[in-house]
């Protein structure tokens, strides 16, 4: 009788932990480790010549400068988050929203906003908080590729409806919904995910046309049950160009339907990892229990320093200052791609207004994915990286489109967006 070592015992697993394994985003991590000499046109990371060093000293050392102060910093919180805050994120939304021509319906409540670790956590306290395995959540094809795994970990159906350059379709969801009601599904659907602004992966935004639209479709298909907006507006502030737009959750006047995700990750640093949420009423005790289970509160410090950052005004200057930089650049690729894929046959791009990404779309003959030619001509041999298209749509998804890639200028300069985007050009010639 032979005998089992323990190291190979394999562990009991959850079902939760089994259907978050095998990520995208992990091989891509592990693609820019084993690659580390490619430019990278993949990695969705900030700037980090954005990164305000000097200004996050000046307010660490006001919020630390009394002892006793420091001290209450320096302990736990509570779990929603330290109320000066969200008072500050109160004033600071409503300043945001005025920017817009459109404002509707109140402030946001202090009891309703919840501070959490970015806005991926509170991506993911939402989810546990709405769905079962087999529960249904309405997404835009394509989308942010890591909120479908979100969805996969606690076993949701993601349905992907059409989107286009301005936005999620407000017919093409009314006609799922309507056929989810006539297939009896209606009662499965929880949600509807919706990135508002400058969307990571196309850069897309929603149309000032669409957004109460989308709202008023998902109110209508709500009598029995109320069906939630997950509006992610994570990139809302870095806005290069166009028109200033008002969001989803502006609309809705008695704030019951839209749920409203933002993060400071982007504007100010993904190191504090301080984002919120403005959540209806009968989510906020929910959310909060499941958190409280988390983590007690978000760090304390961090919060405390971006309270500072905000009451001071430090930090709208430097969001002009970040804004600049990307505008630069994200012109830098679009040149590029201009200048590069020019002579190539069938390639689009999307002019993005805001935000991080520009998405690419190439002849249906070549696909992006991670076994394709595309993908080991650039890594391998032109020693250039992306994220191919096809992981933004939901796999069940039939006739998912093989052949777009989402390319990022956050992390490069102009130069190396510039020989990131040349050697691209030049992998997919070679594959042609």
């Amino acid at each position: 009788m032979s005998v089992i070592s323990k190291a190979e015992i394999e562990p009991l697993l959850s079902q939760h932990a089994r259907r978050a394994s095998g990520q995208a985003i992990s091989f891509l991590m592990q693609q820019a480790v084993e690659n580390a000499d490619c430019i990278s046109l993949a990695a969705g990371l900030v700037d980090e010549q954005t990164l305000p060093v000097d200004l996050a000293r000046t307010c660490l050392e006001r919020i630390l400068e009394s002892p006793r102060d420091g001290r209450k910093i320096l302990q736990y919180g509570i779990t929603p988050g330290p109320e000066e805050l969200r008072t500050v994120i109160q004033e600071w939304l409503t300043d945001l929203e005025s920017a817009s021509a459109v404002v509707t319906g109140p402030p946001a409540a202090i009891g309703n906003i919840v501070l959490t670790t970015g806005s991926q956590q509170l991506l993911n306290l939402v989810t546990q908080a709405l769905f079962d395995p087999g529960d249904i959540c309405i997404v835009a094809a394509p989308t942010y590729f890591v909120y479908l795994g979100v969805l996969d970990a606690v076993g949701a159906r993601a349905i992907a409806i059409e989107a286009d350059e301005d936005g999620m379709c407000p017919s093409k969801l009314r006609e799922v919904l309507e056929q989810l009601k006539r297939d009896g599904e209606l009662h499965r659907v929880r949600m509807v995910y919706a990135v508002s602004y400058y969307d990571n992966p196309t850069g897309n935004s929603i149309s000032a046309e669409r957004r109460p639209e989308l709202l008023e479709v998902v109110r209508k298909f709500s009598a029995e049950h109320q069906i939630y907006i997950l509006e992610d507006a994570a990139y809302r502030e870095l806005q290069y160009s166009g028109s200033t737009l008002p969001s989803i959750w502006s609309y809705d006047v008695d704030r019951s339907t839209v749920i409203l995700a933002q993060t400071f990750s982007k504007s100010f640093s993904p190191g504090v990892r301080v984002g919120f949420g403005v959540l209806p009423e009968k989510l906020v005790k929910p959310i909060c229990d499941l958190k409280g289970y988390d983590d007690f509160g978000s760090a304390h410090l961090n919060q405390n320093l971006l309270c500072e950052a905000i009451r001071s005004r430090l930090y709208q200057a430097h969001v002009r200052q970040v804004r600049e930089g990307y505008q630069m650049k994200r012109d830098a690729m679009l040149q590029a791609a201009d200048d590069f894929f020019a002579k190539i046959d069938g390639v689009h791009c999307v002019h993005p207004d805001g935000g991080m990404y520009v998405w690419m779309t190439l002849p249906d003959s070549i696909p992006t994915g991670f076994d394709s030619p595309l993908f080991y001509a650039s890594t391998h041999n032109q020693k250039v990286m992306y994220v191919p298209g096809e992981l933004a749509y939901p796999t069940s998804m039939a006739g998912r489109p093989r052949n777009q890639m989402r390319l990022s200028f956050g992390v490069q300069g102009v130069d190396g967006i510039r020989e990131g985007m040349r050697r691209l050009a030049e992998a997919v010639v070679s594959v042609r």
